[in-house]
């Protein structure tokens, strides 16, 4: 009997939700403000997902707890005089995004195969 260990493999990460989805493919182009992301959101579902700010924020703390993005802090905006909260992904959230891209794409491809 070998001594040698397998690895045991890694429990595939549970599906994301379209608008958590959503977020990271907003990022995925570059640091947002929260209203940047709403607007983005809004557009790539084509009116599908329309976040509310307590969504929108809820998300944003889940995401920033998770690692998955991080806050950046631009300077006072000159309109009004507010310092602007911007994220961006981390190279974990980006792994997260590529990850279910690719899961994404291998159920659309088993749909194609399968009933088309």
């Amino acid at each position: 009997m070998s001594n040698t260990k397998h690895p045991i493999p890694a429990q595939p990460a549970p599906p994301l939700s379209e608008t958590t989805f959503l977020i990271l493919v907003s990022l995925g182009g570059g640091p947002k403000h929260g209203y940047a992301i709403m607007k983005e959101v809004e557009e790539l579902s084509r009116r599908r997902v329309l976040l509310g700010t307590g969504t929108l924020y809820g998300a944003i703390k889940r995401l920033l707890a998770d690692g998955w993005i991080s806050r950046l802090d631009l300077p006072e905006d000159s309109t009004d005089g507010r310092d602007r909260k911007s994220y961006a992904l981390t190279s974990h959230g980006r792994k997260v995004l590529r990850a279910e891209t690719q899961r994404l794409r291998e159920l659309v491809e088993l749909a194609v195969q399968r009933a088309f």
